[in-house]
């Protein structure tokens, strides 16, 4: 999959961003990528990115057949970290899982849909038949609203997401058919 990267992409603003894979070097920048996110996004990552040990071990533990991790850098600087999950067996080893997350000033620009597109194709190029992804339903209805123009169906469970503050959120999963 990687030796497809790096790649420009020019955004709807004109601005360009290269495109290529997480390595172990990145450690330091993208972990100074999500500290410098906004606490409200921060607050809700699946992950505890504020946790630097967990993204020196995403460095050191890279299998691009289990997650491909994309960067989108503006220069030298990761403005948006995107992976797309997959199982190496089991029921489920036809099926991605993509999550991402963008710096502020690069959201509305294409750069997310730009990501997933990269993912779709990726997705079909190895034989996966769906593609999903979990996002909450308020917070996130931009996303959510990406995703349903490429043409994923919503799924929307009530109060099945809890915030940090214990507070429920609908949740949507969505699904693309490849």
């Amino acid at each position: 999959m990687p030796h497809r990267y790096p790649q420009e992409a020019v955004l709807r603003d004109g601005r360009r961003v290269l495109l290529r894979p997480f390595a172990e070097k990145d450690v330091d920048p993208l972990y100074e990528f999500f500290q410098h996110l906004p606490i409200a996004y921060r607050r809700f990552a699946w992950d505890h990115i504020e946790n630097r040990s967990l993204i020196e071990s995403w460095g050191r533990d890279i299998d691009y057949a289990k997650v491909l991790p994309l960067l989108a850098l503006d220069g030298h600087r990761i403005v948006a970290d995107a992976t797309l999950h997959r199982r190496l067996g089991g029921p489920l080893r036809l099926t991605g899982r993509i999550k991402w997350m963008i710096e502020p000033a690069f959201r509305g620009v294409g750069l997310g849909t730009l990501l997933v597109n990269q993912f779709i194709g990726i997705a079909r190029e190895n034989g996966l038949r769906h593609l999903n992804a979990m996002l909450i339903s308020d917070l996130e209805a931009d996303a959510v609203t990406t995703l349903q123009n490429l043409g994923f169906t919503p799924y929307v469970m009530p109060g099945y997401g809890t915030d940090p503050d214990g507070n429920q959120h609908d949740m949507t999963k969505l699904i693309l058919k490849l």
